[in-house]
């Protein structure tokens, strides 16, 4: 549900006045998207909790730095983004093995919030779909994370490009560019995945 102008406007002074009911408001109307932002960044359904946390909590202090240029979900969309890259450069310095954190984690965290989901009844199937998830989801996380940013907001989230301008900082142009090699990135790394070409 987004609000319109007048709404978001109203919450906003709340939310600048700490009033606790309006963070509530805040926080339930956007949970869901900040935490499948997250987790389609991160790839860690574990760290994705704890993080989307740190989102609202980062939102909550420094809500008197909003200054109204973009729509709110926007501006709280750009404070995940540098959340998940700062963690990204965390994890990756934390990390000591040789493998994707991807490999590590439980099934279900493959089909809750991921980037492809399905719905199969034959077993062999839905085993079939759970591999290809888990090799999709570490093509994802095999990208850098400026190739991730933008797929995960564009291609996963479906935001806008001017959205995406607003949120990465990036001109136009360099958007749309980037994110044609981050797809072909992916692309890629799926098929080196799956061990065979995709159909064009």
């Amino acid at each position: 549900m987004n609000l319109d102008a007048e709404a978001e406007r109203k919450l906003v002074e709340r939310l600048k006045r700490r009033d606790e009911a309006a963070f509530n408001a805040f926080v339930r109307l956007y949970q869901d998207k900040v935490f499948a932002l997250v987790n389609r960044m991160l790839g860690n359904r574990a760290e994705a909790e704890d993080l989307a946390q740190e989102v609202f909590i980062t939102v909550f202090r420094s809500i008197d730095s909003f200054r109204g240029d973009s729509r709110i979900g926007t501006w709280l969309y750009r404070v995940a983004v540098n959340h998940c890259k700062n963690r990204m450069k965390y994890l990756d310095r934390r990390s000591t093995k040789g493998h994707d954190a991807i490999e590590d984690a439980p099934e279900t965290q493959m089909t809750e919030g991921g980037p492809v989901t399905s719905r199969v009844d034959r077993p062999d199937e839905a085993m079939e779909g759970t591999e290809i998830e888990k090799k999709i989801q570490a093509a994802l996380a095999s990208l850098d994370e400026d190739h991730r940013t933008l797929i995960v907001l564009r291609d996963l989230e479906g935001l806008a490009y001017e959205e995406i301008v607003t949120i990465t900082g990036l001109p136009d142009g360099t958007v749309k560019s980037r994110l044609h090699r981050a797809r072909a990135a992916l692309r890629d790394a799926i098929e080196r995945g799956v061990g065979c070409k995709l159909p064009e």
